[in-house]
């Protein structure tokens, strides 16, 4: 038995000598095995870390998105149409491709096959146009034409909130010329202000400081049709006597985060004289927006909106604009925007320290929730350089001259509103022209560095307002 046992112990079994073998017979196949799990995961990173995204529209909130989006480290490559001279330092962009155009839109979109879809203008997110490329299996940003309603009637979002319980103006709507005069005359109180009922480019809002005046608005909207069928319904509310604030918010349909507030320049010409504009300038933080004010709107007007529109089968997916007036009653909403303001955009998005990528994307998923969105402590103030005779008639194809060949000033932030790059000039292509922005520590200072650099900026026939943020430096 003590024999039998040597024998075998001197001829144990060689298994690491098995298992090398085993390894060397099938390299070929483990290398293999390799090759796939490399290739997968490069791929499944990729996916993660690698986005191309199509904006849509050629304004300076698009360049502000563009910009934003520009600084994602997730982002390699960005697309516009119909996009600007100044955004396409940024984005390969496609001028013959027009945000209205859907179909054009679409079939620009199955060609390059982005990533997302942000949709950034108002004329087509009423339209649709997000509904189309959810069609069509596209990821997007912004609502569907079910919950753009709130911008594209104002009947409809007057509605939402008397129903709500949301504050707001008192008002009426009509489509009957001589009943509106009727409802104006019995109410005798002016101002008064008359809204077209559709989109009508920021410009269907008229204030009439008497009778006659109130009358000549209803006419041109009802009988003469000044904004087409935008102004074949309009609502008279009563005029509304406070501080204008604006706060755009994200929102997923269900939670909803608001943005650092703003403060808009409406008027044309300083000391807020003129006609209504898009805007000629913005600063941000608004200071007449205290955290007490912040935080009675987030509980009586922004989480009463998302609520409502989610309740009622239409919830609301990208940013919302709260345009919202300071009384001595407390805040009322003044009017709804399904998209970033213009030019508020151009303020509140410099002063954003969460990657913008990640934000659409957590909309888009419905997990807005769980995203701690971070902000600069900085202020920001932008002032709008317009063509002569804007908002009315202008003339358009004026070379600009003080900025580089990205469409830059060395002085500020240059966002491209109207215009367009041939030759390698820059040459003016709209009312608003340019957005010239500054970030600093204060108001004061970013003020003073924007206006240095509109300074340094010149076309002919240029026009900005010299007082851009001098009422918020004064509170």
């Amino acid at each position: 038995m003590e024999i039998a046992l040597r024998a075998r112990s001197k001829n144990p079994p060689q298994r690491g000598g098995f298992c090398c073998k085993l390894l060397i017979k099938n390299c070929h196949l483990l290398f293999l095995c390799w090759c796939v799990i490399m290739y997968i995961y490069n791929n499944q990173r990729k996916v993660l870390i690698s986005m191309n995204i199509l904006i849509i529209g050629g304004g300076g909130r698009e360049h502000a998105i563009a910009a934003a989006l520009a600084k994602s480290p997730k982002v390699e490559k960005l697309y516009c149409a119909p996009g600007n001279g100044g955004i396409s330092a940024l984005a390969e962009c496609f001028p013959d491709v027009k945000a209205t155009d859907l179909d054009g839109v679409v079939a620009l979109a199955e060609r390059l096959k982005p990533d997302y879809v942000f949709v950034a203008p108002d004329d087509p997110l009423v339209m649709g146009l997000v509904d189309m490329l959810n069609e069509r299996g596209f990821k997007t940003f912004g609502p569907k034409a079910n919950a753009a309603i709130l911008e594209g009637s104002k009947a409809f979002s007057k509605a939402l909130m008397k129903k709500y319980g949301i504050p707001t103006a008192a008002y009426e709507t009509f489509t009957d010329e001589a009943k509106a005069v009727d409802y104006i005359t019995k109410q005798n109180s002016f101002p008064t202000v008359i809204k077209a009922d559709g989109l009508a480019l920021g410009k269907g809002v008229i204030i009439a400081q008497n009778l006659d005046e109130a009358k000549a608005a209803v006419h041109s909207m009802l009988v003469d049709g000044k904004f087409g069928k935008s102004g074949s319904e309009i609502v008279v509310e009563e005029f509304m006597d406070g501080t204008e604030v604006t706060v755009l918010a994200f929102t997923d349909g269900k939670t909803v985060k608001p943005m650092i507030s703003s403060m808009d320049h409406k008027r044309a010409y300083d000391n807020d004289e003129g006609l209504n504009t898009g805007g000629m300038g913005t600063i941000a933080p608004n200071p007449l927006y205290t955290d007490a004010i912040a935080a009675e709107c987030m509980e009586r007007i922004f989480k009463p909106t998302i609520a409502a529109m989610s309740s009622k089968g239409r919830p609301f997916k990208g940013c919302l604009y709260f345009g919202l007036m300071l009384t001595k009653s407390g805040a009322k909403v003044v009017e709804y925007n399904s998209r970033f303001g213009d030019p508020e955009a151009q303020v509140v998005l410099p002063l954003l320290e969460t990657d913008l990528a990640d934000i659409m994307e957590a909309i888009w998923e419905e997990r807005l929730e769980a995203l701690d969105i971070k902000w600069s402590d900085k202020a920001c103030a932008c002032v709008v350089m317009a063509s002569g005779g804007y908002p009315e008639k202008y003339e358009t194809g004026k070379e600009i001259s003080g900025l580089d060949d990205k469409g830059q000033s060395p002085l500020a932030y240059v966002f491209h509103a109207g215009t367009k790059l041939v030759d390698g000039k820059y040459l003016t292509a709209g009312g608003r022209v340019l957005g010239v922005t500054s970030a600093a520590k204060d108001l004061g200072s970013a003020l003073a560095a924007a206006y240095k650099a509109v300074e340094s900026i010149s076309f002919e026939k240029a026009h900005y307002r010299k007082d851009i943020g001098q009422k918020a430096l004064k509170k």
